[in-house]
Protein backbone atom coordinates (compact mmCIF):
# COMPACT_ATOMS: atom_id res chain seq x y z
CA UNK A 1 0.00 0.00 0.00
CA UNK A 2 1.30 3.31 -0.66
CA UNK A 3 0.64 6.52 0.89
CA UNK A 4 -1.75 7.58 -1.84
CA UNK A 5 -3.32 4.71 -0.67
CA UNK A 6 -3.87 6.07 2.81
CA UNK A 7 -5.24 9.41 1.16
CA UNK A 8 -8.37 10.69 -0.43
CA UNK A 9 -7.02 13.00 -3.02
CA UNK A 10 -9.14 15.37 -4.86
CA UNK A 11 -9.26 17.83 -7.52
CA UNK A 12 -9.37 21.64 -6.91
CA UNK A 13 -12.11 21.49 -9.08
CA UNK A 14 -14.27 18.47 -6.77
CA UNK A 15 -13.01 21.12 -3.50
CA UNK A 16 -14.57 23.31 -5.04
CA UNK A 17 -18.45 21.85 -6.06
CA UNK A 18 -18.37 20.02 -1.94
CA UNK A 19 -17.63 23.66 -0.66
CA UNK A 20 -20.96 24.87 -2.19
CA UNK A 21 -22.64 21.66 -1.86
CA UNK A 22 -21.43 18.83 0.21
CA UNK A 23 -22.62 18.58 4.09
CA UNK A 24 -20.38 20.43 6.73
CA UNK A 25 -17.33 18.52 7.59
CA UNK A 26 -17.83 19.66 10.92
CA UNK A 27 -20.34 22.17 12.28
CA UNK A 28 -20.27 24.16 15.62
CA UNK A 29 -23.12 25.81 17.31
CA UNK A 30 -23.08 27.76 20.24
CA UNK A 31 -19.69 27.05 21.38
CA UNK A 32 -19.41 28.38 24.91
CA UNK A 33 -16.58 27.88 26.72
CA UNK A 34 -15.45 29.13 30.83
CA UNK A 35 -13.03 28.43 33.06
CA UNK A 36 -12.85 28.12 36.68
CA UNK A 37 -10.97 30.34 38.31
CA UNK A 38 -10.42 31.96 41.59
CA UNK A 39 -12.14 34.86 40.67
CA UNK A 40 -15.40 32.47 39.55
CA UNK A 41 -16.03 31.48 35.95
CA UNK A 42 -14.05 33.47 32.95
CA UNK A 43 -16.20 33.29 29.70
CA UNK A 44 -13.53 32.60 27.05
CA UNK A 45 -15.49 31.62 23.86
CA UNK A 46 -18.97 33.33 23.95
CA UNK A 47 -22.01 31.30 21.60
CA UNK A 48 -19.69 30.43 18.32
CA UNK A 49 -21.08 29.39 15.54
CA UNK A 50 -19.36 28.22 12.22
CA UNK A 51 -19.27 25.50 10.13
CA UNK A 52 -16.48 23.89 7.72
CA UNK A 53 -16.63 21.90 4.37
CA UNK A 54 -14.61 19.03 3.00
CA UNK A 55 -12.00 21.25 0.79
CA UNK A 56 -12.71 24.32 2.45
CA UNK A 57 -9.85 26.86 4.29
CA UNK A 58 -11.65 28.46 6.91
CA UNK A 59 -10.07 31.82 8.36
CA UNK A 60 -10.84 32.43 12.29
CA UNK A 61 -8.67 36.17 12.88
CA UNK A 62 -8.95 38.20 15.74
CA UNK A 63 -6.67 40.13 18.17
CA UNK A 64 -4.26 38.18 20.78
CA UNK A 65 -6.95 36.89 23.59
CA UNK A 66 -10.17 37.00 20.74
CA UNK A 67 -10.50 33.44 21.99
CA UNK A 68 -9.18 31.76 18.61
CA UNK A 69 -6.92 29.01 20.39
CA UNK A 70 -9.47 28.27 22.94
CA UNK A 71 -11.91 27.34 20.11
CA UNK A 72 -9.42 25.54 18.15
CA UNK A 73 -8.57 23.65 21.36
CA UNK A 74 -12.70 22.93 22.10
CA UNK A 75 -12.59 20.78 18.48
CA UNK A 76 -10.10 18.28 19.98
CA UNK A 77 -10.97 18.63 23.62
CA UNK A 78 -7.67 19.64 24.35
CA UNK A 79 -8.72 22.94 26.51
CA UNK A 80 -7.47 22.72 30.63
CA UNK A 81 -9.65 20.57 32.96
CA UNK A 82 -10.54 24.02 34.49
CA UNK A 83 -12.92 24.18 31.73
CA UNK A 84 -16.77 24.22 31.18
CA UNK A 85 -18.98 23.75 28.37
CA UNK A 86 -21.95 25.38 28.00
CA UNK A 87 -24.76 22.62 27.83
CA UNK A 88 -26.49 24.45 24.59
CA UNK A 89 -23.00 23.74 22.50
CA UNK A 90 -22.92 21.23 19.78
CA UNK A 91 -20.03 20.33 17.52
CA UNK A 92 -20.93 17.74 15.08
CA UNK A 93 -17.82 16.32 12.91
CA UNK A 94 -18.10 13.94 10.19
CA UNK A 95 -15.42 11.24 10.60
CA UNK A 96 -16.42 9.57 6.93
CA UNK A 97 -18.22 6.31 8.89
CA UNK A 98 -20.54 8.35 11.08
CA UNK A 99 -21.38 11.76 12.67
CA UNK A 100 -20.55 12.13 16.08
CA UNK A 101 -21.05 14.81 19.00
CA UNK A 102 -17.45 15.65 20.18
CA UNK A 103 -18.67 16.66 24.03
CA UNK A 104 -20.27 13.52 23.76
CA UNK A 105 -16.53 11.76 23.72
CA UNK A 106 -16.06 11.31 27.43
CA UNK A 107 -13.41 8.81 27.39
CA UNK A 108 -9.45 8.83 26.39
CA UNK A 109 -10.24 5.99 24.38
CA UNK A 110 -12.92 7.77 22.46
CA UNK A 111 -11.23 10.83 21.83
CA UNK A 112 -8.19 9.42 19.97
CA UNK A 113 -10.59 10.17 16.95
CA UNK A 114 -10.20 13.85 17.35
CA UNK A 115 -6.65 14.28 18.44
CA UNK A 116 -4.11 13.20 15.52
CA UNK A 117 -6.51 10.77 14.04
CA UNK A 118 -9.63 12.25 12.17
CA UNK A 119 -8.61 15.33 13.50
CA UNK A 120 -5.23 17.11 13.57
CA UNK A 121 -3.49 20.13 14.73
CA UNK A 122 -0.61 22.31 13.84
CA UNK A 123 0.78 25.06 16.53
CA UNK A 124 2.21 27.74 16.59
CA UNK A 125 5.91 27.17 17.72
CA UNK A 126 6.72 23.34 16.30
CA UNK A 127 9.70 23.69 19.04
CA UNK A 128 7.75 23.50 21.92
CA UNK A 129 5.16 20.93 20.82
CA UNK A 130 8.34 18.47 19.60
CA UNK A 131 9.85 16.31 22.19
CA UNK A 132 13.54 17.78 22.07
CA UNK A 133 15.18 14.76 22.92
CA UNK A 134 13.18 12.32 20.43
CA UNK A 135 13.88 11.78 16.71
CA UNK A 136 11.24 13.69 14.41
CA UNK A 137 11.18 10.56 12.55
CA UNK A 138 10.16 8.44 15.79
CA UNK A 139 7.88 11.01 17.13
CA UNK A 140 5.74 10.43 13.71
CA UNK A 141 6.39 6.79 13.79
CA UNK A 142 4.95 6.79 17.74
CA UNK A 143 1.49 8.64 16.15
CA UNK A 144 1.13 6.40 13.06
CA UNK A 145 1.01 2.96 15.57
CA UNK A 146 -0.99 5.00 18.11
CA UNK A 147 -3.98 5.57 15.75
CA UNK A 148 -3.16 3.17 13.24
CA UNK A 149 -1.55 -0.13 14.19
CA UNK A 150 0.76 -0.44 11.63
CA UNK A 151 3.80 -2.22 11.41
CA UNK A 152 7.08 0.63 12.55
CA UNK A 153 8.65 -0.34 9.24
CA UNK A 154 5.33 0.80 7.65
CA UNK A 155 5.10 3.88 9.64
CA UNK A 156 8.52 4.89 8.71
CA UNK A 157 8.06 4.51 4.97
CA UNK A 158 4.80 6.35 5.21
CA UNK A 159 6.41 9.05 7.75
CA UNK A 160 9.43 9.67 4.82
CA UNK A 161 7.17 10.12 2.22
CA UNK A 162 5.24 12.87 4.20
CA UNK A 163 8.82 14.89 5.07
CA UNK A 164 9.45 14.66 1.05
CA UNK A 165 5.72 15.90 0.30
CA UNK A 166 6.46 18.97 2.28
CA UNK A 167 9.60 19.40 0.62
CA UNK A 168 12.24 18.78 3.63
CA UNK A 169 15.52 17.82 1.96
CA UNK A 170 16.91 14.59 2.34
CA UNK A 171 14.12 13.60 4.09
CA UNK A 172 15.95 9.57 4.94
CA UNK A 173 18.58 11.37 7.25
CA UNK A 174 15.99 14.17 8.61
CA UNK A 175 13.91 11.27 9.61
CA UNK A 176 16.77 10.80 12.31
CA UNK A 177 17.33 13.97 13.04
CA UNK A 178 16.04 15.84 16.49
CA UNK A 179 14.14 19.06 16.19
CA UNK A 180 16.86 21.64 17.53
CA UNK A 181 18.59 20.37 14.29
CA UNK A 182 16.05 21.87 11.67
CA UNK A 183 15.36 25.57 10.78
CA UNK A 184 11.98 27.41 11.49
CA UNK A 185 10.84 26.73 8.54
CA UNK A 186 12.08 23.11 8.51
CA UNK A 187 10.03 22.20 11.88
CA UNK A 188 7.07 23.87 10.56
CA UNK A 189 7.52 21.69 7.43
CA UNK A 190 7.69 18.87 9.80
CA UNK A 191 4.83 19.59 12.06
CA UNK A 192 2.41 19.65 8.68
CA UNK A 193 3.99 16.47 7.54
CA UNK A 194 3.44 14.48 11.23
CA UNK A 195 -0.29 16.47 11.22
CA UNK A 196 -0.83 15.02 7.98
CA UNK A 197 0.66 11.84 8.24
CA UNK A 198 -2.80 10.59 9.78
CA UNK A 199 -4.60 11.42 6.80
CA UNK A 200 -6.65 13.80 8.88
CA UNK A 201 -10.12 14.94 7.60
CA UNK A 202 -10.16 18.39 9.32
CA UNK A 203 -6.86 20.59 9.77
CA UNK A 204 -6.01 23.04 12.20
CA UNK A 205 -3.34 25.51 11.90
CA UNK A 206 -3.08 27.63 15.13
CA UNK A 207 -0.63 30.35 13.66
CA UNK A 208 1.59 28.42 11.61
CA UNK A 209 3.13 30.97 10.15
CA UNK A 210 3.18 33.50 13.08
CA UNK A 211 7.39 32.54 13.95
CA UNK A 212 8.33 32.73 10.36
CA UNK A 213 9.68 34.96 8.18
CA UNK A 214 7.80 36.49 5.25
CA UNK A 215 9.45 34.23 2.69
CA UNK A 216 9.25 31.15 4.59
CA UNK A 217 5.66 32.00 5.45
CA UNK A 218 4.79 32.55 1.70
CA UNK A 219 6.20 28.79 0.65
CA UNK A 220 3.77 27.42 3.52
CA UNK A 221 0.99 28.97 2.31
CA UNK A 222 1.84 27.93 -0.89
CA UNK A 223 2.51 24.53 0.98
CA UNK A 224 -1.20 24.10 2.53
CA UNK A 225 -2.96 25.30 -0.76
CA UNK A 226 -1.66 22.28 -2.62
CA UNK A 227 -2.32 20.46 0.06
CA UNK A 228 -6.19 21.17 0.29
CA UNK A 229 -6.46 20.01 -2.99
CA UNK A 230 -4.67 16.80 -2.87
CA UNK A 231 -5.91 15.45 0.43
CA UNK A 232 -9.49 17.00 0.01
CA UNK A 233 -9.28 17.99 4.18
CA UNK A 234 -10.63 21.13 5.45
CA UNK A 235 -8.73 23.76 7.88
CA UNK A 236 -9.46 25.80 10.31
CA UNK A 237 -6.97 28.79 9.95
CA UNK A 238 -6.18 30.78 12.77
CA UNK A 239 -4.32 33.82 12.58
CA UNK A 240 -4.43 37.51 13.97
CA UNK A 241 -3.33 38.62 10.05
CA UNK A 242 -6.07 39.45 7.86
CA UNK A 243 -3.24 40.20 4.92
CA UNK A 244 -2.67 36.29 5.51
CA UNK A 245 -6.00 35.39 5.34
CA UNK A 246 -6.48 36.56 2.34
CA UNK A 247 -4.29 34.36 0.46
CA UNK A 248 -5.72 31.77 2.64
CA UNK A 249 -8.97 31.20 3.39
CA UNK A 250 -12.03 30.97 1.45
CA UNK A 251 -14.48 31.89 4.41
CA UNK A 252 -13.55 34.38 7.08
CA UNK A 253 -15.02 34.49 10.68
CA UNK A 254 -13.36 37.48 12.62
CA UNK A 255 -13.42 36.83 16.52
CA UNK A 256 -13.76 38.97 19.32
CA UNK A 257 -13.34 39.00 23.29
CA UNK A 258 -14.78 35.29 22.60
CA UNK A 259 -17.80 36.40 20.04
CA UNK A 260 -17.86 35.86 15.76
CA UNK A 261 -18.74 39.24 14.93
CA UNK A 262 -18.59 38.85 10.84
CA UNK A 263 -18.44 36.16 8.67
CA UNK A 264 -18.49 35.92 4.81
CA UNK A 265 -16.81 34.98 1.89
CA UNK A 266 -13.18 36.27 2.49
CA UNK A 267 -12.76 38.65 -0.67
CA UNK A 268 -15.93 39.98 0.48
CA UNK A 269 -15.20 40.81 3.86
CA UNK A 270 -11.85 42.50 3.60
CA UNK A 271 -13.75 44.55 0.31
CA UNK A 272 -16.66 45.14 2.33
CA UNK A 273 -16.22 44.80 5.77
CA UNK A 274 -19.51 45.47 7.68
CA UNK A 275 -18.51 45.26 11.12
CA UNK A 276 -15.64 48.69 12.73
CA UNK A 277 -13.93 46.06 14.61
CA UNK A 278 -13.26 44.05 11.10
CA UNK A 279 -12.84 47.65 9.48
CA UNK A 280 -10.08 48.19 12.26
CA UNK A 281 -8.14 45.03 11.77
CA UNK A 282 -8.48 46.04 7.99
CA UNK A 283 -6.95 49.98 8.44
CA UNK A 284 -3.99 48.82 10.64
CA UNK A 285 -2.28 46.91 7.56
CA UNK A 286 0.39 48.73 5.93
CA UNK A 287 -0.67 50.08 2.38
CA UNK A 288 1.75 49.32 0.06
CA UNK A 289 0.69 52.35 -2.21
CA UNK A 290 1.00 54.79 -0.22
CA UNK A 291 4.42 53.54 2.26
CA UNK A 292 4.11 56.94 3.88
CA UNK A 293 0.17 56.21 5.35
CA UNK A 294 0.81 56.04 8.88
CA UNK A 295 -0.59 52.61 10.49
CA UNK A 296 -4.32 53.23 12.18
CA UNK A 297 -4.27 50.81 15.31
CA UNK A 298 -7.97 49.76 16.31
CA UNK A 299 -8.21 52.50 19.26
CA UNK A 300 -8.02 50.97 22.84
CA UNK A 301 -6.76 47.71 24.26
CA UNK A 302 -9.02 44.28 24.30
CA UNK A 303 -10.68 43.88 27.79
CA UNK A 304 -10.21 41.53 29.86
CA UNK A 305 -12.88 38.52 30.51
CA UNK A 306 -12.96 38.80 33.57
CA UNK A 307 -14.82 42.42 32.69
CA UNK A 308 -16.97 41.15 29.55
CA UNK A 309 -18.61 44.84 28.50
CA UNK A 310 -22.46 44.43 28.50
CA UNK A 311 -24.05 44.81 24.86
CA UNK A 312 -21.68 44.56 22.21
CA UNK A 313 -18.42 43.81 23.80
CA UNK A 314 -16.84 45.72 20.54
CA UNK A 315 -18.52 48.97 22.08
CA UNK A 316 -15.91 50.34 24.36
CA UNK A 317 -13.14 50.82 21.16
CA UNK A 318 -16.03 51.35 18.37
CA UNK A 319 -16.02 54.28 16.25
CA UNK A 320 -19.86 54.51 15.29
CA UNK A 321 -20.82 53.28 19.05
CA UNK A 322 -24.65 54.40 19.41
CA UNK A 323 -24.86 54.96 23.27
CA UNK A 324 -27.91 53.24 24.92
CA UNK A 325 -28.25 50.70 22.08
CA UNK A 326 -24.96 49.24 21.63
CA UNK A 327 -23.90 48.81 25.66
CA UNK A 328 -27.61 47.46 26.02
CA UNK A 329 -28.02 44.50 24.32
CA UNK A 330 -26.13 42.02 22.12
CA UNK A 331 -26.65 42.47 18.40
CA UNK A 332 -27.56 39.25 16.42
CA UNK A 333 -26.11 38.42 13.23
CA UNK A 334 -27.90 40.18 10.17
CA UNK A 335 -27.31 39.36 6.51
CA UNK A 336 -25.16 42.00 4.78
CA UNK A 337 -24.37 40.64 1.91
CA UNK A 338 -24.44 36.96 0.13
CA UNK A 339 -23.70 34.56 2.66
CA UNK A 340 -21.87 37.81 4.80
CA UNK A 341 -23.42 38.03 8.01
CA UNK A 342 -22.50 41.03 11.13
CA UNK A 343 -23.25 41.36 14.86
CA UNK A 344 -23.39 45.09 14.74
CA UNK A 345 -26.70 47.29 15.24
CA UNK A 346 -25.15 49.99 12.70
CA UNK A 347 -24.86 46.99 9.96
CA UNK A 348 -28.49 46.29 10.38
CA UNK A 349 -29.56 49.68 10.28
CA UNK A 350 -27.45 50.80 7.01
CA UNK A 351 -26.49 47.43 5.55
CA UNK A 352 -22.73 48.31 6.11
CA UNK A 353 -20.35 50.31 8.34
CA UNK A 354 -19.62 53.91 7.08
CA UNK A 355 -15.65 53.89 6.96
Amino acid sequence: MTMTDTATPGSSQGAASDKSGSDPLIQVENLTVRFRTDEGLVTAVDGASFHIAPGEVLGLVGESGSGKSVTAKALMLLNADNSVYDPASRMIFDTGSEKIDILSLKRPKDRMIIRGGAISMIFQEPMASFAPAITIGNQMVEQLQLHSGMSKARAKEISVEMLTRVGIPDPAERFGQYAFEFSGGMRQRAMIAMALSTNPRLLIADEPTTALDVTIQAQVIDLMKDLVDEFHMGILFITHDLGVIAQTADRVAVMYLGKIVETGPVRQVIRTPAHPYTQGLLNALPNLEDLDAPLTPVAGDIPSPLERPPGCVFHTRCPVFIPGRCDAAVPEMVNVGDQHNAACYVAADEKKVPA
